[in-house]
């Protein structure tokens, strides 16, 4: 008798997924090799989303097969995909923050000792699958205690537990700082060499060269093309990926300086911040730089009013404000947009033409009636000019990909008409095509006259747009860093981030 043994781990073939209104894929090819990474890229709303859930058995598939090492498959819910061994770590990770590494790992794969369940064992082995992914942790303690890279760890540690032929990362480096990014990307090296085929899902274009073997591009729910990582550049991908070419993927326009319109001073929260002081003008975008936990999100938290300060004084176009509240910040003229658009910047639940005039009732009321000639009107514009891949203005953002979520949080905003903007970490999860289209959005802001203030992780996006650079550390500010100044480059930026210090110009 001949076994045939295939290529593939996991192959798609001719998939077809269709919801009301919207073909999602299209006749969708993919196939991961064993001990292969491979890497899945596409614009937001391209279906990367649909067919990560049509491979773990969230959705039916309307036509094409899926194969698992050769054996034809059909996953009718997520149990049955898991027992064929395809696992997915996903963006948001579905963690039980309160229970314990143990309980996370094992829920639902329960091992009893007679009636009771065998907790020793279950100990043994979740510390042991855990130091095998480089994490030498109290598998007791909760999950919740530990930072992003432990918690997403977790989730790798249940793929390993069920024996995994396939993991699905789905934009795994999305919430990790530089040393768990390292850590991660160590751990996928070492379930490669296991054997394990990884769907490593990213926008990070230097992710997916330093770490993958091959690349799939999908676009509008249609596969373009798979090629050897070395077959391709960035250039290559864009253009496959946005279906044209960006001449400049940070394209940079300068507005004319104005007056102050933000000034902080000795601003203080107790073990958070540390006397931050900076200034941020019209016409310009400061950008805040540092490591994870350098106090960067508090800090424009405080001033937007959602955290108290102990201390501190915070100045509008040079009057004194206090904001105890995000009313009373949006009064004076501040729009934070929250790097969690899911859980503060969004009601999911509710439509685009809702979520867009959230911030901005009064503008788009006649008296005590809304004017939804202008609702619609303005909506239409904000879909049209931010790109807001959507059936219509009616569908309800939770339906939307997490980049097309990014663009009402931004239109949103827009309609307030903040002479202040806060971006805190605004191109996160969305590719390229669609972080152009942002950084328009804050191009046309600063030519208008108004202060753009931007947090972001990604060093060349700081370099990228900034004017100028706050760099903090530890809730202080470390350096500021004029755009012509000899310190405006990754080496001294990263440096004042460490705890360096800049020598004087």
């Amino acid at each position: 008798m001949i076994i045939q043994v295939s290529e593939y781990v996991v192959e798609l073939k001719n998939i077809t997924k269709r919801f009301p209104g919207v073909v999602a894929l299209k006749d969708m090819q993919l196939a991961v090799k064993p001990g292969e990474i491979h890497g899945l890229i596409g614009e937001n709303g391209a279906g990367k989303s649909t067919l990560i859930k049509v491979l773990t058995g969230v959705h039916l598939a309307d036509e094409g097969e899926i194969y698992v090492n050769g054996e034809k498959r059909v996953f009718k819910n997520p149990n049955e995909s898991a027992a064929a061994g395809i696992a997915c770590v996903y963006q948001e990770l579905n963690m039980e923050r309160l229970l314990s590494i143990t309980d996370n790992i094992f829920i639902n794969k329960w091992l009893k000792k007679g009636a009771l369940l065998d907790y020793d064992t279950m100990h043994a082995k979740a510390a042991e699958v855990m130091k095998s992914l480089g994490q030498d942790v109290d598998p007791r303690k909760a999950a919740g205690t530990f930072g992003m890279g432990v918690q997403q760890m977790i989730e790798i540690a249940k793929a390993v537990l069920i024996d995994a032929k396939m993991i699905i990362m789905d934009e795994p480096t999305s919430s990790l700082g530089e040393k768990e990014v390292a850590e991660l990307m160590k751990t996928c090296r070492e379930l490669k060499a296991r054997g394990i085929g990884i769907l490593f899902v990213s926008h990070k274009l230097e992710e997916l060269f330093e770490l993958c073997d091959r690349v799939t591009v999908i676009r509008d729910g249609e596969y373009i093309e798979t090629r050897d990582i070395k077959d391709w550049t960035n250039d290559s991908l864009i253009t496959a990926m946005v279906g044209r070419t960006l001449e400049n993927q940070f394209p940079k326009e300068f507005g004319t300086k104005g007056e102050c319109m933000l000034k902080v001073e000795d601003l203080r929260i107790g073990g958070v911040l540390n006397g931050v002081s900076f200034e941020a003008y019209g016409g310009q975008i400061l950008g805040l730089s540092g490591l994870v936990g350098a106090g960067r999100t508090e800090t424009v938290r405080a001033v937007f009013g959602a955290d108290p300060l102990d201390g501190g004084k915070i100045y509008v176009k040079g009057k004194e404000v206090k904001i105890r509240s995000p009313k009373q910040a949006i009064k004076e003229g501040i729009a934070l947009l929250t790097e969690d658009r899911k859980g503060s910047g969004l009601v999911l639940g509710q439509t685009i033409r809702t979520n867009l005039i959230m911030s901005s009732f009064k503008k788009h009321s006649d008296g005590p009636f809304l004017n939804e000639k202008r609702i619609e009107e303005t909506g239409q514009g904000h879909i049209e000019s931010l790109r807001i891949k959507t059936p219509s203005i009616d569908e309800i953002v939770g339906q939307l990909s997490g980049g097309n979520q990014q663009k009402v949080v931004i239109g949103k905003w827009i309609n307030s008409d903040a002479d202040i903007y806060i971006f805190d970490e605004p191109t996160r999860g969305i590719d390229v095509g669609a972080k152009v289209e942002v950084y328009n959005v804050m191009n046309s802001l600063v030519k208008a006259g108004k202060c753009v203030i931007m947090i972001s992780s990604e060093m060349p996006e700081i370099l990228g747009m900034s004017d100028r650079v706050v760099v903090m550390r530890g809730g202080r500010v470390m350096a500021t860093v004029e755009r012509d100044s000899k310190h405006f480059n990754q080496e001294d930026i990263m440096k004042a981030a460490w705890g360096g210090t800049l020598d004087e110009e």
